[in-house]
């Protein structure tokens, strides 16, 4: 089954410009072969207040998001310092 890719439009905006290109191209190619492909294969569920909400793990970013039958809604693409906090708040 195929799945089609949503972005949060802050994740364009916000999060993908400080990104280094070769890292952008890293996360490109792995939303596009395992989101779009098996989300609930590659990704990690999240707890607590996140529950419900997947993480996929790019080296230090973490790209965060729901699937919601064959769409991925993909939240935040952030380091991983950074990502949980900005997660909450762009869910209120």
């Amino acid at each position: 089954m195929a799945f089609t890719v949503k972005y949060h439009p802050d994740v364009k905006s916000n999060d993908l410009p400080p990104i280094n290109a070769k890292m952008r191209e890293r996360i490109k190619r792995a939303i596009e072969t395992r989101l779009m492909t098996a989300p609930q294969e590659y990704g990690l569920p999240l707890r607590k207040n996140l529950g419900g909400y997947w993480k996929l793990r790019v080296g230090d970013y973490r790209v965060v998001f729901k699937v919601e039958g064959e769409i991925v809604y993909v939240l935040a693409i952030r380091h991983r310092k950074h990502v949980y906090e900005d997660v909450t708040a762009r869910i209120k």
